[in-house]
């Protein structure tokens, strides 16, 4: 990642952040605090303001970027604890999973591991308390809730372990 910076004057400071797509964030630094923030999609095309921050803002916003009240943890799970042993978590189901194509009913889930799906996500839609007869596909992520290990086990079931 290349920052450039360039003083404006009369103005304040420029920073231009290359991006991965080839595109440039630029953020404008007034002399008074104001931020403003604009993204420019290629070399060629004009500019497009996103927002603009007053100077409090803009430190608060950072300081949420920077990671000074949460670090996040890169892992292949997502978790929750929503008691001593009930845990909600989310699995994707991949092409091969031995229960893409069949229903929940045919999927037996809920039997064999004594964890339940509550929600399905697909795209950019969710199905909330989906029905036995809901087909699972490929690329579907289920959300499961149970005891620790029945959320184990249905990770298991839907990965084909």
């Amino acid at each position: 990642m290349t920052i450039y910076e360039s003083d404006l004057p009369g103005v304040g400071k420029k920073h231009e952040v290359e991006l991965g797509d080839g595109g440039r964030l630029i953020i404008v630094t007034h002399n008074s605090g104001k931020r403003e923030v604009f993204r420019r999609a290629d070399a060629d095309s004009d500019s497009e303001k996103l927002f603009e921050l007053s100077d409090k803002l803009a430190r608060q916003v950072g300081t949420l970027l920077e990671g000074a009240y949460f670090q996040p943890v890169e892992t292949d799970r997502i978790e929750t604890l929503l008691g001593d042993n009930t845990l909600l978590e989310w699995v994707e189901v991949g092409h091969d999973s031995p229960i893409a194509g069949q229903t929940l009913g045919e999927s037996n889930l809920r039997q064999t591991t004594g964890a339940s799906v509550i929600a399905i996500e697909r795209g950019d839609g969710v199905t909330v308390s989906p029905g036995g007869d809901t087909t699972i596909e490929p690329g579907d992520t289920l959300v499961i809730i149970g005891p620790r290990q029945a959320c184990r086990d249905a990770l298991s079931t839907v990965r084909g372990d």
